[in-house]
């Protein structure tokens, strides 16, 4: 396990297929306002250019040669990117999906703090300092925030999800309103085997169950900090496949039965439906 160290975040983000976002996703992570942090990023077999792309953004600064880190692992490069501040590109020989290149980060990660943060969304610029403070004020170890729907070049479109002031695990089971994008851990209270995710469909949100199954609570901070870029697809097959997920998630990862499943869909379908109207 790697020495962590205190007041640095980790910001892992899985890259996939993302040559069209990845340079202003690093852009917008060196335009925080908190300077202390250590950018994850991996890709997970893209082919699409996404580490070239990546490479040609970090180009200006140094960076230490390939090395193998592990079986599933092709090399890591770390770019020194300024006091306080690096870049860490791992580049995986096999693609095994968005958890697994999460847990990669997690397992490579040096910092207190853990942000999630997916390569087409979209951070404000003091998004980590207002939740670091919050988190220190609130002495809590996991917190979100409020956030907007964009277009898919991710204008902001107005429609705001709000958030509540705290969530229990009872509470969030009917509502799946933490945003992967505006995610911040402590690894100080919440232990990394919590944040690991199951390789299951919606493994965002079984993870978070996870962790408040286990007792701990997320603090909501209802300030809009993130944009979430939606591109044009089909809703109604986005529809079916969601309620296909949150069921399974129900019956197979929580092991709730049938009727305690019924009981949790009927809010969730509701809120879900309230929160894109």
């Amino acid at each position: 396990m790697k020495n962590r160290e205190n007041g640095l975040v980790s910001i892992i983000v899985p890259v996939y297929r993302a040559a069209a976002y990845i340079a202003d996703t690093i852009g917008m992570v060196f335009s925080q306002t908190y300077g202390r942090w250590e950018l994850l990023l991996v890709d997970d077999c893209s082919g699409d250019g996404s580490v070239k792309a990546i490479e040609k953004t970090l180009s200006a600064y140094p960076h230490h040669p390939a090395e193998t880190v592990s079986e599933n692992i092709g090399h890591m490069e770390e770019y020194l990117c300024g006091e306080g501040k690096k870049v860490v590109l791992i580049c995986k020989n096999r693609n095994e999906g968005a958890a697994a290149a999460r847990n990669t980060g997690l397992d490579l990660a040096g910092g207190q703090y853990i942000a999630f943060l997916d390569a087409d969304d979209i951070w404000v610029s003091d998004k980590l300092e207002k939740q670091l403070s919050f988190m220190k004020k609130k002495r809590a170890g996991f917190v979100f925030s409020a956030y907007e729907f964009g277009d898919e070049s991710a204008r902001p479109t107005g429609r705001v999800v709000h958030v509540p002031e705290s969530l229990t695990y009872k509470e969030a089971l009917s509502r799946t309103i933490i945003f992967t994008t505006t995610v911040v851990l402590d690894r100080a209270i919440v232990p990394d085997e919590l944040m690991r995710m199951p390789e299951v469909e919606s493994e965002d949100t079984a993870t978070w169950w996870q962790i408040l199954r286990a007792g701990h609570t997320a603090c909501g901070l209802d300030e809009t900090l993130a944009v979430y870029r939606r591109p044009r697809k089909s809703l109604s097959s986005n529809k079916c496949k969601a309620v296909k997920r949150i069921w399974n998630l129900y019956r197979r990862q929580e092991k709730l039965s049938v009727l305690a499943s019924a009981f949790y869909f009927v809010f969730w379908a509701y809120r879900a439906t309230m929160r894109r109207i």
